[in-house]
């Protein structure tokens, strides 16, 4: 007959092996792509130009997201304003220059767009001959739900 602090012990031990397997187990992750994006140019004044972007990002990821922050940069640009050349700002994103998305299920994709990610000034009022190079989307943040 098995004695009670047998039991005892062999429930607490087992109890315990649960908790390490669990623990020591995989957490799922969050994962977002960036799957198409598209640049504009907008004429945004007499003698200015911006671009625009938008685009489309998947979640890859095992767990649901929110909060998704997804902005551009141009790489190729200058930091100051220089007639005739695409420039930056280096002041933080504005709210139009970066798109927040609340929510993203595991497998799904959602559109973005957001404004101004480089800017161009002609005093002619010449209009730029395209985009420049180095133009890029990215995800900046998110928050995981579960796992």
């Amino acid at each position: 007959m098995i004695s009670r602090n047998f039991l005892i012990g062999f429930i607490t031990f087992v109890l315990a092996a649960g908790i390490c397997l669990v623990s020591c187990a995989e957490k799922k992750q969050g994962k977002v792509i960036v799957s198409d994006q598209s640049f504009s140019i907008r004429q945004d004044g007499e003698f200015n130009w911006v671009i625009d972007a938008k685009g489309k990002i998947r979640n890859v990821g095992d767990v649901d997201v929110k909060k998704v922050v997804v902005t551009g940069y141009c790489r190729s640009c200058g930091e100051v304003l220089v007639a005739g050349i695409w420039f930056i700002n280096d002041v933080k994103k504005t709210a139009g220059q970066k798109d927040v998305i609340s929510f993203l299920a595991a497998g799904n994709e959602t559109e973005f767009s957001f404004r101004e990610v480089a800017f161009y000034f002609s005093q002619s009022g010449q209009a730029p001959e395209g985009l420049p190079e180095k133009l890029e989307v990215v995800v900046e943040s998110f928050e995981t739900i579960g796992g």
